[in-house]
């Protein structure tokens, strides 16, 4: 799962601390969830995912997918 996480930022040419201050978190903290010492909180997946306009299954590793699942009008947002 972290490696994806960490992927994902490398290809869009962005670093730790960027991503960090895009989820309003500090940078330790990212580098924590990227490798693994630090679990992803769940409203910090919904970020990511949608972020990176993935699913949180992709970033987790329950799909090989990176598509995103059709979003509900409720879950648009």
């Amino acid at each position: 799962m972290y490696s994806r996480i960490r992927n994902l930022r490398e290809d869009k040419d962005l670093n730790q601390e960027q991503m960090a201050k895009l989820l309003n978190i500090s940078q330790a903290t990212y580098s924590r969830y990227e490798s693994g010492l630090l679990d992803i909180p769940s409203f910090t997946l919904v970020k990511l995912a949608k972020f990176y306009n993935t699913s949180i299954d992709y970033l987790v590793g329950l799909t090989d997918e990176i598509k995103p699942y059709k979003r509900t009008a409720a879950y648009s947002h």
